[in-house]
């Protein structure tokens, strides 16, 4: 729980928040804003800017019969298997005001698997924290009325490949697109926004209330091992702050 008020920023991390036990496999992972009665509270209200699911190792202090001033002394934090280096990006899961219009859901067979206790070190439980982001709020701004986009791109090496199953991408009011290439140009997939058009919550008119997602036919996009993606996001002239672009992207081994 947070509060905030005119002009203010919540800026919060919630360690050993409540995550499914034991040996099990995600399949979708939502978020939802709301206030102490359970009501869903608007983005011009609070403007959600992120909120990010990571996983880190707690030591287990009742194994090792210690009461520790510090219960995260010696934490260690387990970032996601993408290619942002250790310091970026780190979440498993994670969007921001578009939440409630974007889908999560992993296509069957596949899901994430979490909680294979080989992947522990004796002595250490997994446990997860949710850092979160929250404004009052970001009025919607249209921009300057220029005719070309602001437009950014990031090359991003692929260590380990696999078939792509799922793709969506996390981004702020005023964007285009955000599309991902192959190393050899070929477009992998492009994910649009939904832009509001009310004022109920999750239509919140002149914000991103959604981002699509891709759902590529079983086998039909392979990306290689090393290969090297692109990333690019478009933004209407004007936004040149806040230009957020972050593209996840889902890949299975084997096709089952």
């Amino acid at each position: 729980m947070f509060e905030i008020g005119p002009g203010k920023v919540a800026a919060k991390t919630f360690f050993d928040v409540e995550f499914p036990k034991g040996h099990v496999g995600i399949k979708s992972f939502d978020a939802e804003l709301v206030d102490e009665e359970g009501n869903s509270v608007p983005l011009y209200e609070a403007y959600l800017h992120h909120w990010f699911a990571i996983k880190y190792h707690a030591k287990d202090w009742n194994m090792l019969k210690i009461v520790p001033k510090n219960p995260l002394e010696g934490a260690i934090y387990v970032r996601n298997e993408g290619t942002c280096n250790s310091y970026i990006l780190p979440a498993y899961w994670g969007l921001g005001g578009e939440s409630r219009g974007t889908k999560s859901n992993i296509p069957d067979p596949y899901a994430v698997e979490q909680g294979n206790p080989s992947y522990v070190p004796i002595g250490y439980e997994e446990k997860w924290l949710l850092n979160l982001m929250s404004e009052f709020t970001i009025p919607p701004n249209n921009g300057k009325k220029h005719s070309h986009p602001h437009i950014e791109k990031a090359n991003i090496p692929i260590e380990k490949g696999g078939y792509l199953i799922y793709g969506t991408s996390h981004m702020h009011t005023g964007v285009i697109n955000a599309t991902l290439y192959g190393q050899d140009g070929r477009i992998l997939y492009t994910s649009k926004p939904t832009y509001g058009d009310g004022k109920e919550p999750g239509n919140e008119k002149g914000y991103v209330v959604g981002m699509s997602g891709s759902y590529p036919k079983p086998g039909s996009i392979k990306i290689k091992d090393g290969e090297t993606l692109t990333v690019e996001t478009r933004y209407k002239s004007g936004f040149l702050t806040g230009a957020m672009g972050h593209m996840y992207i889902y890949l299975a081994d084997r096709l089952a």
